[in-house]
């Protein structure tokens, strides 16, 4: 099973998103939204920015 996005609201009623692994494990989280639909353009921003982003090692 590949990793998914969870859209939900918050205890404050905003609305936010995750991703999860395919262990269920949260790997990213996004900030928190006041629509449903800015929540859900964070993902597609995700979806279409982060395959090919690049490792910035700053150790």
């Amino acid at each position: 099973m590949a990793g998914k996005f969870e859209v939900y609201k918050d205890a404050g009623g905003k609305f936010r998103f995750r991703l999860k692994a395919s262990n269920g494990q949260i790997i990213a989280s996004g900030e928190a939204y006041e629509t449903k639909a800015s929540a859900m353009n964070g993902v597609a921003s995700v979806q279409k920015n982060a395959p090919g982003a690049t490792i910035d090692d700053q150790t």
